[in-house]
């Protein structure tokens, strides 16, 4: 995991001073070490009693300050006085917390417990009316403890974390003239932190003319030794998508973007004469990065927030056609190699009045996906999200392209509540953002700590 993905958080235990030390201690660090095997790096400070004088409160808040955490886990292994909790994290009010309660044990053919639910129920409700952000999490009697949920906590809170300080790339601004691609830059970064950079097409057309000679050769032999091509492309197509992949990636790592946005067709197309798509299917060969064309502002946030949440950089797909259970969706340009199933496939082909360019039309992964957008409405930021079953739809194509016209990659949709209409009543953007899996606990966790609505 890079460093940027890592998943930090800060720990603490507390148990009653006259309960057995060594009952505290030892289910503290049981619990740390499953979140450690669930790859949560901790910085972590001795449990912490409600002794008279506050020495270990003082202590462990002293110790959790010298920590680079993003999220403080308030594990309560037994009864404590709310005062001694509240004394440890006061200091660090400005940070997502995991209200943990553990449960006990059996023993000897009995059932021994220290109480940890009345030390959780006792700071529940003041943690609220003190404007803490936090998630109330507890294990149950006679059940599985609840590790794999305080995790997904913790990884959406580094997520949440990583967002705050999120530069995201843009060349041009509302390709086409799109509403839906429009955004409020006060509002997001208020609320997520993110902020987008604007910059004209013309600093990538410069930094295209200065690609050598070498370079393109070197690009364009790669891509011919590691993707399969349909067909022969037209002499120039395969350099054009090379000299403009070079150029777009020396301006991200110029400026160091999280994430990148560009203008496609009043842009790449209207202006440079070829379509943008094996430039775009490079960079992702060359690049962890999350990209989206049409200058899709809310689209780039989408796909950052999902890259942090599940580690991976997701793909955009558009709407084509709805069922009555399930959406048609597709790309007309490309895909990132993590949503392909088989490689890189490309078909070199043009679209209306655009000159020719490495269109991809790689097959997509099937299976369980969840697809989520961030958006706008009455002047409030929400996530739209929603789990599906996808899978490879019918033999189709998109009017337009010249013949043979591409089988473009796409997915069948079948909405998990079995029907399309919720779903429709609720779209937000002709763009949404296909991740792979369940991960709908992850945008729930990310939406409560950021402290906007979930719409299912």
């Amino acid at each position: 995991m890079s460093d940027a993905l890592k998943i930090r958080a800060g720990f603490v235990g507390f148990g009653e001073v006259n309960t057995p030390r060594e009952f505290i201690d030892t289910r503290c660090k049981a619990a740390a070490d499953e979140l450690r095997k669930r790859g949560i790096e901790l910085f972590e400070t001795a449990p912490v009693s409600d002794d008279p004088a506050g020495e270990q409160a003082a202590r462990a808040v002293a110790e959790l300050k010298k920590g680079d955490f993003d999220a403080l886990v308030v594990c309560i292994a037994g009864w404590i006085p709310t005062w001694a909790v509240i004394k440890v994290i006061e200091p660090f009010k400005h940070k997502p917390m995991l209200l943990w309660g553990l449960s006990g044990w059996r023993e000897n053919g009995h059932f021994v417990t220290t109480a940890d639910q009345a030390g959780t129920t006792a700071l529940r409700a003041p943690m609220q009316e003190m404007g803490f952000n936090f998630k109330y999490l507890v294990n149950k009697k006679d059940a599985e403890p609840r590790y794999d949920e305080a995790a997904s906590y913790l990884r959406a809170a580094s997520a949440a974390a990583r967002m705050r300080s999120a530069f995201i790339g843009m060349s041009g601004y509302r390709d086409m003239r799109l509403f839906g691609t429009l955004y409020d830059g006060n509002l997001l970064k208020n609320v997520i932190g993110a902020e987008i950079e604007h910059f004209d097409l013309l600093e990538i057309q410069e930094l295209a003319n200065s690609i050598t000679d070498e370079e393109i050769a070197a690009g364009a032999e790669k891509i011919r030794k590691n993707w399969k091509f349909v067909r022969d492309p037209q002499p120039g197509t395969v350099e054009n998508s090379v000299r403009l992949s070079l150029a777009f990636q020396k301006k991200i790592k110029e400026r160091n973007y999280d994430a990148f946005s560009f203008c496609d067709v009043d842009g790449v197309k209207k202006l440079l004469k070829f379509a943008p798509a094996g430039a775009l299917t490079l960079l992702h060969d060359e690049m962890d990065i999350p990209t989206v064309p049409e200058n899709d502002s809310y689209g780039a946030v989408t796909e950052l927030i999902m890259k942090y949440l599940t580690g991976v950089s997701p793909a955009y797909m558009e709407f084509y056609e709805f069922t009555e259970n399930s959406a048609f969706m597709g790309v007309p340009d490309y895909v990132p190699a993590s949503v392909t199933d088989g490689g890189i496939t490309v078909m070199p082909n043009a679209f209306g009045s655009f000159g020719e360019g490495l269109l991809n039309v790689s097959k997509v992964k099937t299976g369980p996906v969840t697809i989520v957008r961030l958006a706008q409405v009455d002047g409030e930021l929400v996530l739209h999200a929603v789990r599906g079953e996808a899978k490879t739809p019918e033999t189709w194509e998109e009017a337009g392209w010249a013949p043979p016209a591409p089988q473009l990659p796409s997915l069948e949709v079948f909405f998990e509540c079995g029907c399309s209409e919720c779903f429709i009543q609720n779209v937000m953007s002709q763009h949404y953002i296909v991740t792979y899996g369940d991960n709908m606990e992850l945008i729930e966790n990310f939406a409560q700590i950021v402290g906007i609505p979930v719409i299912y």
